[in-house]
């Protein structure tokens, strides 16, 4: 909390009262009234009109009044202004509410907090009771309202409230649902000033720097007490109030502080420095409400930052959930819109296109079902007095979830509390189901009941009557206690009992040793707090002890870091990511992209030039101390759950200052005041004077330390502002460098004109832009690389996990852009239901024009050398359909990333979008005028963004949807000059992909195009092409084969160059094509400077030709280019390797493709090679193979090669077992593809540096080859062999489609 060092040390700075103002009357509540100017200029309805008419239909009871701040004391402190229309708002977040003395009028107690703009915060603490209104107009004025209402509500028979589906109103209305317990006594007579006693609701307020709540709660109680209690109290309240202000201090780190109420001494205490830092509302409550399982799973949402909205019917419950869950983030602190109660006023900040935590207030009766919320894509809801919670769609787990409930449910029942309360969380599902709608069975109300009579046992602090229950029940059970007395003498403890047995012990004792109820409530509270607490920061200790070695240093000071904070990468994730255990990257990789994770690093750095932050100094320490206990580097990639070891120290540490309390504060005394001045009158708050309370007292030896501390305080701004870098600038550039999504820390609760309103949504607009821009440079930089963006190409250095993560939050962001504004909301995806609205129109617009069928939608061109397949017809509605037809996606949000992922593949998001907001008609209907979609500059530049994206290739699509049927479409493109385009045989083609192929089909005769459907086969790798020579013209000169994929456009090429054939080229009839996505001519050319680099290429056509000697006069390369080929392509499979194994691609297009293993030995083998023989009959390398097995069979056969060495013989054997059982495969590969295949399998058996020594050695040689030829010159062959060796500590997997029918 970095407000609080600063502040002085006062324990409260105001004590403020809020109410009516008898001066002013009734004054009907203005910001009800912005509500209905809002209200209806969503609607479109005159604003003026709306506000200015009086609402009669509303039973006055029922209405909202204006409160007041009444008094303050003192009137402002320097430190800390004074913020009244805040203060008056969240004290009262509905205005005045009056009773009758046939209502309900306990006491109620609630906390707020308002965060500054520099993010620091203070906390109040509300205590709201009813006093009788003895003013007599304000009386009347009641009983005039009432005949209005009367007469209104008699003349309207017809239902008032039009039932509208706005957002909105249905928040408004379902905020407004008369409280049942109230409105009988009111419909039976209402208020009628001659025989009812008419109350109004007034506030006692405490603002405190530290959230001290139970102190401050137990002190505005006994405040209370001593206005009700029928005998007046021992001093005037001023002294009291006097004494908290001015004579309280705050208590040091690591101190306990006794001061003293009106009845009974109060006690607190503050953590010490290396400890976690105050949160002093209970968690126990907090876990009770929701259960574990489902805190655990807010409290993920909360680290992803996702969007949370709380709702419940108790301020006090909303505030105890928020401070919570964000108390528990140690070490890391929520960085975005906090506002745990929203007032009424305020319901259109749910609109706010960023991650939010809020709290909502129900009414009683609410149906959740009626709650429409803005957006709900990125909405995790919680709805707290019905213990349930709805979690956004696939959202990572939290490590070691499993365990980790386990031991926080432990902690819990170590103190008595049962852990497993809570409604299992749901996941939006269909839209058919509402949420609200749980089907109420007994047991889940007896839950229900008896959770609250818990609770409000805890509230009376005597837990322990419970547990004694549980355990006089577990006692008195005989099978329990044979099981009890079985399981001992086994040796297994029962756990639970024991800690029941303990907790009771415990308390039993606590109780004797001279301590209140109360106080031992608090104790245990502050106990099970510290436990809950520890165990969820041990968990970070242990996920990110190394994080430091993944910090980034690089700017020399902090100015110069400052001021490139933006260009700078400050944490090396994918290191980070590759060093962690397997089960924990889905979260991780998701956090790390978080802006509280980068807070946290930002800090970090800073530290080297500043005070580290309080939260980072405690939590290096904690990290330094479990490095000296135990040196962590054989678990440190381990995904096995370490426990939190220090519970009981934590604990001990706070118990020994609740126990030996450190400072005891000056007890209340007389004032100097005016004499009958504070007279006392039972039920009634007295006016307080002000001129005792507005001052301090002048000599006290703490304020005197205050004052020496702010000199020195102020003398260290003096220095530091002469040094270096100016404070204002520097803060400037904090706010910039993290003002990412978040330039609106908090709303503004004071002036809330519609000027302002208009002026938030401008803020969020610019955020929205800034954060496109950051996330799609993010998503460019990350997907090519440094070298990528130096040189405008370079290595993918991306992994499939970040790069998923990355796209997730580009989703979320568009979903946020869309909710942004939105008029009327209708399912939960704002983007898809945008989409849909399209679709329709267009459908619509498409009947229209069916005569005249003319597409206005650009084509897209493809290159020449596809000129048989036909070009893909670009269409945003076509792209819909796809995903409309997928039955694996059930919600609406999944079918929107879903497109969302489509159209980044196929590089149109940005068109796509584009053409969705050039319908201006539409998007005018849809949205109001603040939103983001309709700033046209704003709108522009995000598609500029959008737009950069075309020039990575994307896969988001086809590696997430892996089990969906595609259609596939096949063109085969025969060379028409040198051979007949028609073929009398019968054709077969088989592709094959990264994930599965497709199997034989048959092509029909003289068809040379094709379309099938199949599973998703990934990326394409392979295409196998054949036929079974029947017929006269059997020969077929094939230049390559296209493969498309339907949905998303991605076109393959399959280059071949070769004939198919018996007594033609080598004679084969089926080829194993090595495939290469083709680029579509017609590309934007802004993205054709820096591609992603192009996949490996199948043997280029000049190369093949070259080498059958179809030309003779091919291009030959030296004898320096072949080993230089040799030397990459090997390097180039040894690179493969050494890559994360999501992402290393084809090992295929390595081994066979153009510039790979194959390609570069067949070179060698072709240098100085005496192909061309008599009468021009090519003679193939592969003659030559079998040649030299020929002789080495025949040798063997004649003994020559029993004398060789033991493993040169087994050599031997091995190599003619391998080209014989090539030679004897059922397939018609010709004569380069069973070279090809004898290398494969050569590489994949490690075999290849021991079979080219025998082919050098073969006698066949010089009659093969001149004596110039690489294969005959020894320092070269050796050269090879070494090279081939590095293969060997790789595992080579072939694919299916090249090692088919070997039989080995």
């Amino acid at each position: 909390m970095s407000g609080i060092s600063a502040a002085p040390c006062r324990f409260a700075h105001y004590f403020a009262i809020c109410g009516i103002d008898t001066d002013t009357g009734l004054e009907r509540d203005e910001l009800a009234a912005l509500y209905q100017w809002l209200e209806a200029d969503r609607q479109g309805r005159d604003p003026a009109t709306a506000a200015t008419g009086e609402d009669f239909e509303q039973n006055p009871l029922k209405r909202t009044f204006k409160s007041k701040v009444l008094a303050r004391y003192p009137e402002n402190v320097e430190w800390n202004p004074f913020d009244q229309d805040a203060v008056n708002m969240l004290c009262m977040p509905k205005g005045l509410s009056f009773r009758t003395q046939a209502d309900q009028h306990d006491p109620l107690f609630h906390s707020f907090i308002i965060t500054k703009e520099d993010g620091s915060r203070t906390y109040g603490f509300v205590h709201t009771f009813y006093e009788e209104v003895t003013s007599p107009q304000i009386c009347s004025a009641m009983q005039t309202l009432y005949q209005m209402h009367n007469t209104q509500s008699a003349t309207a028979n017809t239902p008032s409230s039009s039932s509208s589906s706005s957002s909105m109103d249905s928040l408004a209305s379902s905020l407004d649902e008369a409280d049942p317990s109230t409105s009988l006594s009111h419909r039976a007579g209402g208020y009628d000033s001659s025989r009812d006693t008419l109350y109004v609701s007034k506030a006692l307020c405490l603002i405190v720097p530290m959230p001290f709540m139970h102190a401050c709660r137990r002190f505005l109680s006994q405040l209370h007490r001593a206005v009700t209690s029928a005998t007046a109290p021992p001093l005037p309240l001023e002294s009291y109030v006097h004494n908290i202000l001015y004579e309280v201090p705050l208590p040091a780190p690591g101190r306990s502080l006794k001061f003293h109420g009106v009845y009974e001494p109060i006690v607190c205490q503050r953590p010490g420095l290396g400890e976690l830092q105050l949160a002093d509302f209970p968690l126990a409550e907090a876990f009770s409400l929701l259960g574990v399982e489902n805190l655990v799973q807010v409290f993920t949402c909360t680290l992803l930052e996702m969007q949370i909205l709380l709702y419940s019917r108790d301020y006090q419950r909303l505030m105890t959930v928020a401070e919570g869950i964000t108390s528990l983030l140690f070490p890391f602190q929520w960085q975005h819109v906090y506002v745990p109660i929203l007032p009424a006023s305020l319901l259109h900040f749910l609109d706010a296109p960023v991650p939010y935590l809020m709290g909502l207030q129900s009414k009683e009766g609410a149906d959740r079902s009626k709650l429409e919320l803005p957006q709900e894509a990125n909405l995790c809801f919680v709805d707290i007095d019905n213990h349930y919670i709805e979690l956004p769609e696939d959202f990572p787990q939290f490590p070691n979830k499993t365990e980790f409930i386990q031991e926080l449910s432990e902690v819990l029942l170590s103190f008595g509390i049962s852990a497993n309360t809570g409604a299992p969380p749901r996941t939006r599902t269909s839209p058919g189901s509402a949420p609200g709608s749980t089907p109420s069975t007994p047991a889940r109300e007896r839950k229900t009941v008896s959770l609250r009579q818990l609770e409000d046992d805890g509230r009376n602090g005597n837990l322990a009557g419970d547990e004694l229950a549980v355990l006089e029940l577990l006692q008195g059970n005989a099978t329990l206690e044979r099981l009890q007395a079985l399981t001992k003498r086994t040796g297994v403890t029962v756990a639970r009992v024991d800690a029941l047995r303990a907790g009771v012990r415990a308390q039993g004792t606590e109780g004797q040793g001279g301590r209140t109820a109360v106080e031992g409530e608090e104790l245990r509270n502050a106990k099970l707090n510290v436990q809950l607490r520890e165990v969820f920061a041990s968990r970070f200790t242990t996920m990110f002890a190394d994080y430091e070695a993944f910090v980034i240093q690089s700017a020399p000071d902090l100015e110069s870091w400052l001021t490139n904070r933006e260009q700078m990468h400050n944490f090396d994730k994918a290191s980070f990511l590759s060093d962690q255990p397997e089960p924990y990257l889905p979260f991780l990789s998701h956090f790390i992209e978080t802006q509280m994770f980068a807070t946290f690093i930002d800090n970090k750095i800073m530290s080297q030039w500043e005070d580290k932050e309080p939260l980072l100094r405690v939590f290096d320490g904690r990290i330094d101390k479990a490095r000296l206990y135990n040196v962590r580097a054989p678990s440190l990639r381990s995904s096995s759950y370490q426990r939190c070891s220090i519970l009981k120290e934590s604990a001990q540490a706070i118990e020994q200052r609740l126990m030996k309390i450190d400072h005891t504060a000056i007890h209340p005394h007389l004032l100097d005041m005016k004499i009958g001045q504070g007279k006392y009158e039972q039920g009634f708050f007295p006016k307080l004077q002000v001129d005792v309370l507005n001052t301090g007292p002048t000599s006290n030896k703490w304020s005197h330390r205050t004052a020496t501390a702010q000199r020195r305080k102020d003398r260290h701004r003096q220095q530091t502002e002469h040094l270096g870098l100016d404070n204002d600038l520097k803060e400037k550039y904090m706010q910039e460098a993290r003002s990412l999504g978040k330039n609106l820390r908090q709303p503004k609760l004071s002036d809330l004109s519609p000027a302002v309103i208009a002026q938030t949504n401008w803020k969020f607009v610019e955020g929205l832009l800034k954060e496109c821009r950051m996330k799609t440079k993010r998503m460019l930089v990350e997907k090519m690389g440094q070298e990528a963006v130096e040189l405008g190409h370079g290595d993918v250095n991306i992994t499939g996990l970040e790069e998923n993560t990355l796209i997730a939050s580009l989703c979320d962001l568009l979903e946020r852009i869309w909710s942004h504004g939105l008029q009327v909301k209708q399912g939960k995806s704002a983007l898809w239901s945008h989409l849909l609205h399209y679709q329709a129109r267009e459908e619509k617009l498409e009947q229209q024009q069916a005569e005249s069928p003319v597409s206005n939608v650009p084509e897209r061109r493809k290159s020449d050398c596809s000129v048989a397949m036909p070009s893909l017809r670009v269409s945003l509605i076509q792209d819909m359909r796809h995903i409309q037809s997928m039955s694996e996606i059930k919600t609406d949000v999944g079918r929107a990333r879903a497109w969302i992922r489509l159209s980044l593949e196929k590089k149109l998001l940005s068109q796509h979008l584009k053409q969705l907001l050039s319908r201006h008609a539409l998007t005018k209907k849809l949205y109001k005028r603040y939103a983001f979609l309709r700033s046209e500059e704003e709108k522009e530049q995000f598609l500029f963004h959008l737009l950069s994206l075309n020039t990575v290739d994307y896969f988001c699509f086809t590696s997430v949807f892996t089990t969906i049927m595609i259609p596939y479409r096949v063109v085969i493109i025969p060379i028409k000059k040198l051979s007949n385009a028609m073929t009398t045989s019968n054709p077969w083609v088989c592709v094959s992909g990264e994930l599965g192929d497709s199997g034989i089909m048959q092509i029909p005769k003289n068809v040379l195009e094709m379309t099938f459907d199949c599973q998703n086969l990934g990326k394409l790798t392979t295409v196998q092409l054949g036929h079974d020579n029947a017929g006269l013209l059997a020969k077929w000169l094939v230049d390559c084969v296209m493969v498309r994929n339907e949905i998303t456009g991605h076109t393959y090429k399959f280059p071949c160059g070769r004939w198919l054939g018996k007594g033609v080229d080598d004679g084969s009839l089926e080829r194993v094509l090595i495939g290469e996505l083709a680029v579509p001519s017609g590309e934007e050319d802004s993205g054709r400077g820096c591609r992603t680099p192009p996949l490996q290429r199948s043997p280029s056509q000049t190369r093949r030709i070259s080498i059958t000697s179809l030309s003779g006069r091919g291009y030959k390369p030296t004898s320096s280019q072949i080993q230089e080929a040799i030397g990459e392509a090997v390097n180039n499979i040894v690179k493969h390797f050494h890559k994360p194994e999501k992402e290393r691609g084809s090992l295929t297009v390595l081994l066979c493709g153009e510039n790979s293993l194959v390609a570069a030995l067949e070179q060698f083998f072709h240098h100085g090679f005496k192909s061309a023989r008599l009468f021009q009959k090519t003679v193939f390398v592969w003659n030559f193979v079998e040649k030299a097995v020929a002789y080495m069979e025949s040798a063997d056969q004649m003994g020559d090669l029993q004398e060789t060495a033991e493993p040169l013989g087994m050599t031997c054997q091995s190599l003619c077992r391998y080209v014989n059982a090539i030679n004897s495969t059922p397939r018609n590969i010709g004569k380069d593809g069973k070279f090809q295949l004898l290398v494969c399998l050569g590489a994949r058996d490690r075999l290849l540096p021991q079979w080219l020594p025998l082919l050098v050695e073969c006698p066949v040689i010089p009659r093969m080859y001149e004596d110039m030829a690489l294969l005959r010159d020894r320092t070269t062959v050796n050269a090879l062999i070494g090279v081939l060796e590095t293969l060997h500590d790789f595992p080579v997997t072939l694919e299916a489609s090249l090692v088919k029918g070997i039989d080995l």
